[in-house]
């Protein structure tokens, strides 16, 4: 689908953002490999501001608009800039689309499509995993700062998994319960209980997250617990409890070998290209599937 046709111009893609508009480009200067707090301050910014979608083909609005495109270590990113002084700085010719930071992270995230800033500034400018964009779309107080540790849980708890062994054959809905030890970069480590469902209906998820509500009373003092939904296919952690966690309550009994994952998704800062990058813009990029 056409860039036009997932948002169009400016105005179609919703409200301007109001706030700072330097906000971007300081959190830009500040950004630097391990400097995990400043590339949160960065997603934040995105969020709450807006970008120059650099259009590889047509004008904004029209039917046949298309994004440019970046390759970097085998994934894709979309070009951006962050104000009109970095458009007249980049040197690009043609056209540009005015989009709101929280709805390009949206669109683009699902398509598996990393957001790149200012690839033309000195360095090459950083580029926004899609894993980030989907955390500023989903809202970044709700997911967890990557890049994520995750490991098999060493906690000892078994009055917690007795329970949920015990209760949950009752929750009808429940095909199997899994785990991982998630560390964020930044933040507390914690439980992450993925919940494998038949059916993903509000009423049958809400059953499954209670019953889980009601075994954290029985956990240890001080371990945070949170509940993933195996089937996400853009959740870092529930790709990797599909390929790397067995079940520990199976209704089927059938364990077999785990599945394949989808492709594990970058997350976290990405640095600038490495010397003989493909540069951009290379050939058009086709878009995305609409909101």
């Amino acid at each position: 689908m056409s860039a036009a046709a997932a948002g169009g111009a400016s105005g179609q893609w919703g409200r301007t953002p109001e706030g700072d508009p330097g906000a971007i480009e300081r959190a830009l200067g500040a950004v630097g490999p391990e400097r995990w707090e400043a590339y949160e301050e960065l997603l934040r910014a995105l969020a709450g501001g807006q970008v120059w979608m650099l259009l590889w083909h047509g004008t904004p609005g029209s039917p046949d608009a298309q994004y440019g495109n970046m390759d970097i270590s085998g994934h894709g990113y979309a070009p951006a800039v962050t104000s009109p002084e970095q458009l007249a700085a980049s040197g690009w010719a043609r056209a540009h689309e005015v989009i709101p930071g929280a709805e390009i992270a949206a669109a683009l995230f699902r398509t598996r499509w990393g957001l790149w800033l200012n690839p033309h500034a000195p360095g090459g400018g950083v580029g926004v995993p899609w894993a980030d964009l989907r955390r500023i779309a989903l809202g970044l107080d709700r997911l967890p700062a990557g890049p994520l540790q995750l490991s098999e849980p060493q906690v000892h708890a078994p009055q917690f998994y007795a329970l949920l062994e015990q209760q949950a054959g009752e929750v009808r809905p429940l095909r199997a319960l899994r785990r991982a030890w998630v560390q964020p970069v930044l933040g507390e480590p914690y439980l992450a209980i993925g919940l494998d469902l038949y059916d993903t209906s509000p009423p049958a998820v809400e059953a499954a997250r209670a019953l889980v509500q009601r075994a954290a009373a029985l956990a240890p003092e001080g371990l945070a617990v949170s509940t993933v939904a195996v089937a996400d296919e853009f959740d870092p952690v529930a790709l990797w409890m599909r390929a790397n966690a067995r079940p520990f309550f199976d209704r089927d009994a059938q364990y077999g070998q785990p599945q394949a994952p989808a492709p594990y998704p970058p997350y976290g800062y990405s640095p600038q290209p490495a010397p003989g990058h493909q540069g951009w813009p290379q050939q058009p990029w086709q878009g995305y599937p609409g909101r």
